[in-house]
């Protein structure tokens, strides 16, 4: 009797550390995360606003994936992707630059927006997927940059 008494003692003092460990999916994204400061790329969690006329709202905070801008005088735009491969305005136009088309059209289907201000070029992304989508991800941060 004294023996079950002593297992469930320790049961109880040891069941918290079981809540502590971080659950597969959040391991995966911390693995994601650090392979891709490797990469070059910063991360942070940012609050957003989302377009009311987005179909499905992406969450609020969203993982934003940026690295600086090289170009003196670089372009400022935001596309949001309304359905997989296609990406629009803030007035909802399709993008029609052929050069970017080209980079968005390599880019996962939950990337929710990307957007390039003077100072850094940024991707809001569901952080779902392997090393390999990852990898499109800073090919086409870069090439933007």
């Amino acid at each position: 009797m004294t023996v079950w008494i002593v297992l469930s003692i320790i049961a109880v003092i040891l069941s918290p550390l079981v809540w502590l460990r971080p659950s597969r999916s959040q391991s995966g994204r911390m693995a994601m995360r650090m392979e891709a400061r490797r990469m070059g790329l910063a991360m942070q969690l940012i609050p957003q606003e989302w377009p009311h006329w987005l179909p499905v709202e992406p969450p609020s905070p969203c993982a934003q994936y940026h690295r600086p801008r090289v170009a003196r005088e670089p372009d400022v735009w935001t596309y949001w992707q309304m359905t997989p491969g296609e990406w629009v305005n803030q007035w909802r136009e399709p993008c029609e630059d052929a050069r970017l088309q080209a980079h968005f059209q390599t880019l996962p289907p939950d990337v929710y927006k990307v957007e390039a201000g003077k100072q850094l070029i940024a991707l809001y992304w569901a952080e779902r997927g392997e090393a390999e989508v990852l990898q499109r991800i800073a090919a086409v941060l870069k090439a933007l940059a």
